[in-house]
């Protein structure tokens, strides 16, 4: 298999599997812990193998994740172009920077998420939200270095295979 080939495998398959996690069932005391996975790997890929992450892809990425999720139809589609159009501004600045302050960038971003995603709701009618509203944004900073980890291993291995 060519090392493109094998690429988009395994994008393809990060893909799935975030999908997967955001439709993991969790109590109901756990439900704001969650982290936007899809987010997460956007962010890898965008980092480190821009050519599978383009705005069009991200707008059609979040649709998917709004149909498994059941939210307002385009409501991850639209965040997910923000931060994409926000990640590819910066990448070439991003990409550099140690893990601590790379999961600090990924923080910032999932914050902006956030905003935005009160934005899309204030539109649309939806009332006030809790307090642990926020802490999905600090869970999935948590992740970003093992999320990070685990697809940059995946990586290594497939080029070690080809060569």
């Amino acid at each position: 298999m060519s090392k493109l080939r094998a690429n988009d495998w395994l994008f393809w398959g990060s893909i799935v599997v975030c999908y997967l996690l955001q439709l993991m069932p969790l109590p109901q005391a756990m439900l704001p812990l969650k982290p936007w996975w899809l987010a997460l790997v956007v962010v890898y890929w965008t980092l480190e193998a821009p050519e599978h992450v383009s705005l069009g892809r991200a707008f059609a990425l979040g649709l998917i994740g709004d149909v498994f999720a059941g939210d307002l139809l385009g409501e991850q589609a639209l965040r997910l172009c923000v931060f994409g159009f926000i990640l590819m501004r910066f990448r070439s600045r991003l990409r550099f920077f140690p893990m601590w302050q790379q999961a600090m960038a990924v923080l910032a971003l999932l914050l902006n998420d956030r905003i935005v995603l009160l934005a899309i709701r204030a539109v649309a009618g939806f009332g006030g939200v809790p307090p642990s509203y926020w802490l999905a944004p600090f869970v999935g900073a948590l992740a970003w270095p093992w999320v990070f980890l685990l697809l940059d291993d995946a990586r290594a291995r497939l080029r070690a295979r080809e060569s």
